[in-house]
């Protein structure tokens, strides 16, 4: 198993920046990509931003040019750096691993941490 716990969330001004951490523990062997993902009051959660454990990265289109995730394997941590935000941006964001121990696929998710954006 793999616990996730986020932190950095919080309430921001549009236009104005947050950083987001998630660090993991428990099985972190296991764990291949990591990732951000958002859920807004009545919505859908999507994804935001994923990295592979080499560092490849995709992002949503809504926050190309404004977000960016990174990771520190040694320090078994995904970060995402959130700029110009906007109120739109206003979500819960769940950090998320994807994880393999033997031939079995697991998804973890933390527990959330809120963001608000105001304008």
């Amino acid at each position: 198993q793999v616990q996730l716990v986020e932190s950095g969330g919080g309430l921001v001004q549009a236009g104005g920046s947050l950083r987001l951490s998630c660090v993991a523990s428990g099985s972190i062997f296991s764990i291949s990509a990591m990732g951000w993902f958002r859920q807004a009051p009545g919505k859908q959660r999507e994804l935001v931003a994923r990295i592979s454990r080499g560092g490849s990265t995709n992002y949503a289109d809504f926050v190309k040019g404004r977000f960016t995730i990174s990771r520190d394997n040694a320090k078994n941590m995904v970060y995402l750096q959130m700029n110009s935000l906007k109120p739109e941006d206003t979500a819960v964001y769940y950090c998320n691993a994807d994880g393999v121990i033997g031939s079995v696929a697991y998804v973890y998710w933390g527990q959330g941490t809120q963001v608000t954006v105001s304008s």
